[in-house]
């Protein structure tokens, strides 16, 4: 940063745990760039990225509304985006957003672009990117998925299908193995000052971004400082795996990542190896309560944007 300007930051992830990462740093900076998954193949977004090919719109469309104004006119239109049709009809389930998102690349218009329209209409602060410019197929090597053979490792395709396991994920890897990164993706990692990994669906939604070659060089490479929110408590496709065990995923799909802070809510920071996991990869260790007063899940959003203020030293 220069001058005291405020830093430029680059979130990577998808669905809740990106746009909870994404309401906290609204109220710490003004220049974000959220870089969100393209592997989804369920629901509303498996639908549209099967009938037409496209980027499935659904965490994308998330990072937008999370990062809509604050003025009356963008609440309304995150509402609107967010909002999903009922019925037993062609578009029960289908978020409303997501077809303007796919109706914007049906025009003809490039996915960037298409995301910068809905940006603008929303008032948003900040931009949404692809991590890719082609949708992927995401695939696990799964412990036990079929339970009647707990100690058999299988493989499971499709993002849906490794994030509803009842197994436990071993590892994940990206088809086409080696897609290219979107150019516009590459250039906001290059000017930034601080890149964001999690909170989020571990497996799904944090480390695919480290399966991109292209932008996993990216991160590595980077002069920027990266950062590391970690989930409230570990779930569905971590469930029973340590703070500890989370930060070591990562390193082992990225074996030269390097990490610079890592935030750890108390509820999930008990683990002794945390602190020397944390060390290992260069980092900082900060525990502080990031989540909501009624002991949910989530994160609260003031409490996370003041410690993403103190990890980043604002």
């Amino acid at each position: 940063m220069n001058g005291g300007a405020l830093p430029g930051v680059v979130a990577f992830g998808g669905g809740h745990g990106l746009a909870a990462t994404l309401q906290a740093l609204r109220r710490v900076t003004d220049r974000i760039t959220a870089v969100v998954t393209v592997a989804d193949d369920g629901g509303s977004s498996g639908r549209l990225r099967s009938e037409f090919d496209c980027l499935p719109p659904g965490d994308l469309r998330m990072a937008l509304a999370a990062l809509c104004g604050d003025d009356s006119e963008g609440r309304l239109w995150a509402d609107a985006l967010q909002s999903r049709f009922g019925g037993d009809g062609p578009l029960a389930g289908h978020a409303l957003g997501n077809l303007l998102i796919a109706g914007l690349w049906q025009r003809g218009l490039d996915a960037v672009e298409g995301l910068d329209r809905v940006g603008r209409l929303l008032h948003a602060a900040g931009r949404v990117l692809p991590m890719s410019t082609e949708p992927l197929t995401l695939s696990g090597q799964i412990l036990g998925h079929d339970p009647e053979r707990p100690d058999q490792l299988s493989t499971v395709s499709g993002q849906a299908q490794v994030a509803a396991t009842p197994g436990q994920v071993v590892s994940v890897r990206l088809d086409p193995v080696d897609p290219p990164a979107h150019p516009a993706t590459i250039e906001a990692i290059g000017r930034a000052d601080w890149l964001i990994f999690g909170p989020g669906s571990w497996f799904t939604s944090v480390v695919p971004h480290l399966l991109v070659p292209e932008l996993a060089r990216a991160v590595v490479e980077s002069p920027a400082r990266r950062l590391v929110v970690l989930n409230l408590q570990p779930a569905g496709e971590t469930a029973g795996l340590s703070p500890s065990r989370h930060v070591e995923i990562l390193s082992q799909h990225a074996p030269r990542l390097r990490l610079d802070a890592v935030i750890a809510d108390p509820r999930f920071a008990a683990d002794p190896n945390l602190s020397p996991q944390v060390k290992a990869l260069g980092a900082e260790l900060t525990v502080a309560p990031v989540g909501l007063a009624d002991g949910s899940p989530r994160h609260d959003p003031l409490l996370l944007a003041a410690t993403l203020a103190r990890a980043m030293d604002l």
